[in-house]
């Protein structure tokens, strides 16, 4: 009686540790995204605040493009490096010294003078585009390493929550603040966003980058769905670092779908800059005296949907253990495009409200799938992974911008939404159909491996009992 007493005090005793480690976990990881929240908020808050200050400084709306050009770019680049920093350096210190250097930059354009201003907002420019991928994909690379693997969809759920409503606070305070305390005090405010967020991250124990990816229970973990040799050739990248782009590329052709995936994920950011650069044309159609009111208006109830899709998701999450799939990302993928397209059709704006509230409950849905679907690779080859997504999601709306703007010219905003959002459709429906038929192959592979193991009559018995010697 006493043995059989020891193993189940034991598990109890397990079971508790699990269960507080795992409350430690979530709560840091709350900490850590109430800070990203702030540093969000100060990233919206400056989108707006940098842009009219470049327009009002050099009185030209081709700088205010030329700025978005170099903030893309940068963000660029940086997606094609980051994989290899967090082979070399841990999550951590990348997530703070992006936040620092953001802070940083801000300082140098608040202090600079009259003079230099130009070079001032290109180093912002560069240092905003580039940290801000940093950040991202260190954070979304690790999370399985802070809160587990079974939490994965709770916890991008909640960080996309946090920025969602970031997005919303710093789109809706911008010309408030601006208007009413100026750019000076705007950007002392953005950059107090980022020290407080370099502060969180510095005060927080995070997992993850440097050595998260070496163990190898967790690249074999991670081999099994997303390929062993690819699981290896991560490995090796990360030790090296000198082949990680075609590693990480090997690594997406490995797992079935996954490459698809990314490039799909580039052609919804193409899509996306139709409906951004579109809809102060179509605001100035409905009230030219006052554009900003159905701008402000829309993206306020699409981040509604997206936060009340996020509530779903982890309530899904909590209930079932499981995280939404591949399926989920390009179903969720359709129907987003699908109502930005219909969000231009000229429909009354209740229904226009209802139809942003969609879109932006797909797009809530479609970001948790993404990322929860990424984490699955190996340690070794998530950061790599993620600055590749990142890269062609960077492509996409850098080139995208360009081409839709010179289309707006000719055409109407539904036609250029259209077409845009029709492209990625219908690569959703090619992935999707990827999908089906990778799960039937799967599924027609494990019937034929019942009916083997259950016919005497093909020996495979008599075989495996001879092997056994």
């Amino acid at each position: 009686m006493g043995s059989a007493d020891g193993p189940k005090a034991d598990e109890t005793d397990g079971d508790t540790r699990k269960a507080r480690d795992t409350a430690v976990s979530e709560r840091r990881f709350r900490f850590l995204v109430a800070g990203y929240a702030v540093s969000s908020y100060g990233t919206f808050l400056n989108m707006v605040a940098l842009n009219l200050f470049v327009y009002e400084t050099t009185g030209r709306a081709l700088a205010m493009g030329l700025f978005m050009a170099v903030r893309l770019a940068s963000g660029f680049v940086a997606g094609l490096v980051v994989g290899g920093l967090l082979a070399r350096f841990s999550a951590k210190s990348i997530m703070l010294w992006a936040n620092v250097g953001q802070g940083a930059v801000m300082l140098v354009l608040i202090l600079a003078p009259d003079g230099m201003l130009t070079g001032a907002l290109m180093a912002v420019s560069v240092v905003i585009g580039a940290c801000g991928t940093l950040f991202m994909v260190a954070l979304r690379s690790s999370i399985p390493e802070m809160v587990g693997e079974d939490r994965r969809a709770w916890a991008n759920s909640l960080s996309i929550t946090g920025r969602s409503l970031a997005m919303v606070a710093g789109f809706a305070s911008a010309g408030v603040v601006v208007s009413l305390v100026g750019y000076t005090a705007a950007f002392l405010v953005d950059m107090a966003t980022f020290v407080a967020c370099a502060v969180t991250v510095a005060l927080l124990p995070i997992a993850g980058g440097k050595g998260a990816g070496g163990s190898a229970p967790e690249a074999s973990e991670g081999s099994e769905s997303s390929g062993g040799s690819g699981a290896g050739k991560g490995t090796s990248a990360a030790k090296s670092g000198r082949r990680w782009r075609p590693v990480a590329f090997l690594a997406l052709a490995a797992a079935p779908g996954m490459g698809l995936m990314v490039a799909l994920r580039g052609v919804d950011a193409f899509g996306s800059s139709s409906h951004n650069a579109a809809l102060p044309i179509y605001s100035t159609s409905l009230d030219a005296s006052n554009p900003a009111v159905f701008v402000s208006a829309f993206w306020c109830v699409w981040a509604l949907g997206n936060i009340g899709a996020q509530q779903v998701i982890q309530r899904y999450a909590q209930r079932t253990g499981r995280s939404v799939g591949a399926l989920g990302f390009g179903y969720g993928t359709v129907v987003m495009s699908a109502a930005f397209i219909a969000a231009f059709a000229g429909f009354p704006l209740a229904v226009t409200a209802v139809i942003a509230l969609i879109a932006g409950a797909a797009d809530g849905l479609t970001e948790v799938a993404y990322t929860s679907h990424l984490q699955t690779l190996p340690a070794t080859l998530r950061g790599h992974a993620f600055g590749l997504s990142a890269t062609f999601e960077n492509l996409g709306f850098g080139v995208g911008m360009i081409l839709v703007a010179a289309a707006l010219d000719r055409f109407s905003p539904l036609a250029v939404v259209g077409w845009s959002h029709g492209a990625a459709i219908v690569v959703a429906v090619v992935f999707l159909l990827r999908v089906a038929g990778v799960r039937r192959a799967e599924r027609t592979g494990l019937r034929k491996e019942e009916a083997v193991e259950g016919r005497p009559d093909r020996g495979d018995r008599d075989g495996a009992e001879v092997s056994r010697g």
